[in-house]
């Protein structure tokens, strides 16, 4: 069984919730960035260790949460001494829009872990796109690169649509069983 960690920032509590979901689905740990963008103790250590990290921040202004960036802007002493090469990474992203420019947030976390020397894992999942396709559905938000929910602005933890939650355990058990392959 491969070692998997979720570090991601939540600023109101909705990306939490989503984190919780790829921690279950891929028996994952989890370790929040605080609202100071500051880690755990041992959290280098454990990310070190992981055979698989998945990222995980709001798309606040079309990119990262700056919490989120201060980590990936600390990550520089693990890339610096290829801590993390080789090891497989995802990544999900929440906002309030159905787009809401995730796609651009998506593709900066895959460059994080492309600079990392890392191995990435897209979604993997078709997208639920047809007339009688619903909020209820796996992938309704057609994602590929990674994870995308949304959360409307004023919608409580509770309301993030049970598709984008069930997509989210999903994503987390296929980075889990393609870490197992590659470090098996």
């Amino acid at each position: 069984m491969s070692k998997v960690v979720i570090v991601y920032h939540s600023g109101y509590g909705h990306t939490q919730r989503v984190a919780q979901h790829v921690a279950e689905g891929a028996q994952g740990e989890l370790l929040a960035i605080d609202a100071e963008g500051n880690l755990p103790e041992n959290a280098w250590d454990k990310l070190n260790a992981a055979d698989a990290i998945i990222f995980g921040t709001p798309t606040y202004m079309g990119g990262p949460s700056w919490q989120f960036k201060k980590f990936a802007d600390a990550s520089s002493k693990a890339w610096f001494t290829r801590a993390w090469q080789d090891k497989v990474f995802g990544a999900f992203t929440n906002s309030a829009s159905p787009v809401g420019d995730k796609g651009a947030t998506l593709i900066s976390l895959q460059t994080l872990a492309s600079q990392h020397g890392g191995i990435w894992v897209s979604l993997g999942l078709l997208p639920s796109n047809k007339k009688e396709s619903t909020r209820q559905d796996v992938n309704s938000l057609g994602g590929s690169v990674g994870l995308l929910v949304q959360s409307p602005s004023d919608a409580s933890v509770d309301e993030i649509p049970q598709g984008d939650l069930d997509t989210a355990k999903r994503y987390g058990q296929r980075i889990a069983e393609v870490a197992a392959r590659v470090h098996g």
